[in-house]
């Protein structure tokens, strides 16, 4: 059968698997489906709602298989799509926070009430922004968020927006100008995940199995060449090859279980989606896990 495996460079284990010929062993017709290539999808307004292409593609064909941050998953439930988790990655705290500029006034979060802070929305990003309020007392409305996606640095810097959560390579451009509000570590674990639908799961789980052990062999490899793993990236994605050897060496490899912990996280994360009126229902996170 020919399995539709989706990919993307913000996840960069299934990118460098894609570049490296590892899974098509086990795996011989497999397809990759480049999410690029696929619809984006409607786009809500911070405020109003969460993008959900990742997660509806697995149900309208465009793939079997897809990985993410851990903001997606969440998405998906909260529209009712049934998914399971494959696993997950160690903490990424080194990845991004939350900054502001050098010369800001702004001290903490609690000093955000009222202004703009851009971010991917719909990502990591949205989730730790959430978990920052809330630690502080505010809630989703009392900020102005601002999807600003690729030009956020710009942004920040311009003084378009009072802050930013940013990551890298993104953020070695403009760091020297910026100032940490939050960090990630000890807010947010900000995890790299993968998922699929449960069907996908109970019915195949071989290939399911081997989409998990060739993802371990690729992150293997890249823990030992950073550079030649830096040059996929910055070749078909833009950045320099620096940037990107720089932000693949502060970030885990390797495909772990879910666990405990991390359910406890998404479903704080889930629960905090629903009260700022982001996704439409509760959902219990724990219903997405089976042994694998």
């Amino acid at each position: 059968m020919t399995v539709r495996v989706g990919y993307f460079p913000s996840n960069n284990s299934l990118w460098v698997l894609r570049h490296r010929g590892i899974l098509e062993r086990s795996l011989p017709d497999v397809e990759w489906v480049d999410l690029r290539d696929l619809p984006a999808g409607d786009r809500p307004s911070p405020t109003e709602g969460l993008p959900s292409a990742h997660g509806d593609h697995l149900f309208d064909g465009g793939y079997d298989f897809i990985g993410t941050g851990s903001t997606p998953p969440v998405t998906a439930q909260g529209k009712g799509h049934d998914i399971v988790y494959a696993g997950i990655s160690d903490s990424r705290h080194e990845n991004g926070r939350l900054v502001v500029r050098s010369e800001s006034d702004i001290q903490s979060v609690a000093d955000l009430k009222g202004r703009k802070v851009a971010l991917g929305h719909g990502s990591w990003q949205t989730t730790l922004l959430l978990f920052a309020l809330d630690d502080a007392g505010l809630a989703w409305s009392d900020i102005v968020p601002v999807d600003a996606g690729v030009d956020a640095a710009g942004l920040l810097i311009d003084g378009d927006v009072d802050a930013w959560v940013g990551s890298y390579p993104s953020l070695s451009a403009v760091e020297e100008h910026t100032r940490t509000l939050v960090q990630t570590e000890g807010l947010f674990s900000h995890r790299s995940l993968w998922f699929t639908r449960r069907d996908f799961a109970t019915d195949h789980p071989d290939q399911l199995k081997a989409i998990v052990a060739a993802l371990n062999e690729s992150d293997a490899w890249i823990t030992q060449n950073y550079r030649e793993a830096a040059e996929l990236f910055a070749a078909d994605d833009g950045g320099s090859v620096e940037a990107w050897e720089h932000a693949l060496r502060r970030r885990p490899w390797g495909v772990r279980p879910v666990s405990p912990e991390f359910v406890a996280e998404q479903q704080r994360a889930a629960d905090l989606f629903h009260e700022a009126g982001l996704i439409s229902k509760k959902i219990t996170v724990a219903d997405a896990v089976i042994e694998i």
